[in-house]
């Protein structure tokens, strides 16, 4: 049985590893389709990559409830990890969630079992952060949408293979919806809401 002693360490500089993986965040969102990297490094359970670890120590807090697919949930060190240094409540029920950690993506859950918010509040929607095989090599996607000047491509490796035609139901909500975070070690790459396919190949 893992102790608190023996969890992997967060960031060692709290404040300044917090503001550059917000910046890159933030700079993701503002150019879905674009590849950042997150260059402040964090211990991280056996589960999750750097880049996940990174986005929990900086956007997760005791107001923000966390689900976990069972790749997440079955490892104990990832609750325990993110209960000491996010204080974050870990939930049961997706459909409450403010951000989904999910380890397993070809096993990704239906969206409809995540929070879309209301038209009143669409910000309390969920955050999907999905852990893929690749952001660099694999088929071609190109995307369209705001913040997209024309269309962007996206080569990567990403599991569902649907997961754009599954992202589709945002186009109907709007503004309610999802906006998913795609993570492959120390690079993210956002796709909010307002993001959608606008052809793929080989």
């Amino acid at each position: 049985m893992t102790t608190v002693a023996e969890l992997p360490a967060g960031f060692a500089d709290k404040v300044l590893s917090a503001q550059s993986t917000f910046r890159s965040v933030m700079d993701a969102m503002a150019r879905p389709g674009s590849v950042q990297r997150i260059v402040a490094c964090a211990g991280t359970p056996a589960a999750m990559m750097r880049g996940s670890a990174a986005i929990a120590l900086t956007l997760f807090d005791h107001d923000t409830p966390i689900w976990l697919d069972p790749a997440m949930s079955e490892t104990p060190d990832v609750s325990k990890w993110l209960k000491f240094h996010t204080s974050a409540p870990v939930i049961a029920d997706s459909s409450i969630a403010s951000f989904a950690l999910i380890g397993d993506p070809d096993n990704l859950p239906p969206l409809n079992r995540f929070a879309f918010g209301s038209n009143e509040y669409p910000d309390r929607s969920t955050t999907v952060i999905l852990q893929v095989e690749s952001l660099s090599q694999g088929p071609a996607f190109e995307l369209r949408g705001p913040g997209i000047d024309g269309t962007a491509t996206l080569r990567a490796s990403i599991a569902p293979q649907n997961l754009f035609e599954r992202l589709a139901i945002n186009a109907t909500l709007f503004p309610r919806g999802v906006d998913v975070v795609l993570v492959h070690d120390d690079a993210i790459v956002a796709i909010p809401r307002t993001t959608r396919l606008a052809g793929s190949g080989d």
